[in-house]
């Protein structure tokens, strides 16, 4: 079961300022930060233990068949599913 309740028109458009939007909808060489995870318990707890917390900065590094992810100077990849359960919004951190 899904712990997200975001509209269906959001999940289309790219992450911009104060909007959220699935990282596997935001464009390489974006920082982001996460703002929720949309996943069940488990899968939330392990995105959490990997760094994919709430609050976190992050920087997408490559947006191919993996989404690759720079997560506290660790890069890391997720699928395309894993990916479009989180929730961003941009942010002008580097």
């Amino acid at each position: 079961m899904s712990t997200c309740n975001h509209p269906a028109s959001q999940a289309e458009m790219p992450a911009a300022e104060g909007q959220l939007a699935p990282l596997d909808q935001v464009h390489a060489g974006k920082t982001v930060r996460i703002r929720q995870l949309c996943a069940t318990p488990e899968v939330s707890c392990r995105l959490r233990e990997i760094g994919f917390c709430e609050g976190q900065i992050i920087r997408l590094i490559a947006c191919h068949t993996n989404i690759i992810c720079q997560v506290c100077q660790a890069r890391l990849a997720l699928n395309n599913a894993l990916a479009r359960m989180i929730l961003v919004e941009e942010t002008w951190a580097v």
